[in-house]
């Protein structure tokens, strides 16, 4: 079974979905009703940052990365691949909490955008 591509395959959905979460909302901008779809995502990426928790797509992925007989790694997804190419240390529980605030606030900001380009 090809267990190292379909790793790969779930690191590019695992991309996407955080790509989505952070920057989503701008396709509200041009389609209001995608904020259906994009809200609850919203939700879901901001509250692992804010519990500190693990999304369930990185122990699929390692889990996957180990079936193939290649190396996995500790800890959640932005920490490894988002956070390690900006600050190498690590993570922190509070610059995690820092993450979810930015989600959150990029988010509003740009419903805000589109909430008063839509009432004109």
């Amino acid at each position: 079974m090809p267990y190292g591509p379909l790793a790969d395959a779930v690191l590019l959905a695992h991309a996407a979905f955080v790509a989505f979460v952070v920057l989503g909302g701008l396709l509200v901008l041009r389609w209001p009703r995608f904020a259906r779809v994009h809200l609850p995502v919203v939700a879901w990426g901001a509250g692992i940052e804010f519990a500190g928790g693990i999304c369930p797509l990185t122990p699929l992925e390692n889990h996957l990365r180990a079936l193939a007989h290649e190396q996995g790694y500790a800890g959640g997804f932005v920490e490894h691949y988002v956070f390690g190419l900006l600050y190498p240390e690590g993570l922190t529980r509070e610059v995690q909490l820092v993450l979810g605030a930015v989600v959150i606030v990029v988010n509003v900001a740009v419903y805000a955008w589109a909430w008063w380009r839509r009432r004109d």
